[in-house]
């Protein structure tokens, strides 16, 4: 089990990578301007992780609805099909932005943003979500109370 959590977005692509462990790891985003060195970008990561599956970020709406990101989501889901032909998990990725961009300083947001870093953050909270759901590992205890 060779898995590639991804975060989907028109200008970056942040990835996750995880295995039978069930621990997500970031990756560095696919940060490229043009769309294909992006794609070249992803085919590398595939084979250089070996990947057998992939966890898609699958951006709901606040209202359970498809909207016009989900359906951007099922394009590139249909492409990844297309060119790999590997088994697809999609995952309800609403809020994974926010709470991975809340990690970083306000200050540095914009500059960390660009990076592609919020991204990587984001799909290895997709790809540590689907992990949990799967092998069942509980949430954590908050001991706070």
């Amino acid at each position: 089990m060779r898995f590639l959590g991804i975060d989907y977005g028109a200008r970056r692509i942040g990835l996750s990578y995880g295995d039978e462990l069930a621990v997500a790891t970031p990756l560095p985003a696919l940060t490229e301007a043009d769309p294909e060195k992006r794609w070249a970008g992803l085919r590398a990561a595939v084979a250089q992780r070996r990947v057998t599956e992939f966890v898609l970020g699958y951006p709901l709406n606040m209202d359970d609805s498809v909207g016009f990101k989900a359906k951007e989501v099922d394009a590139f889901a249909a492409k990844l099909r297309a060119e790999f032909g590997l088994p697809i998990h999609l995952v309800d990725e609403r809020l994974t932005s926010y709470e991975a961009e809340s990690t970083i300083a306000k200050s540095r947001r914009r500059d960390v943003r660009a990076s592609g870093i919020i991204d990587s953050r984001a799909a290895t909270l997709i790809l540590q979500d689907y992990f949990n759901q799967k092998f069942g590992v509980p949430p954590p205890v908050d001991d706070h109370g």
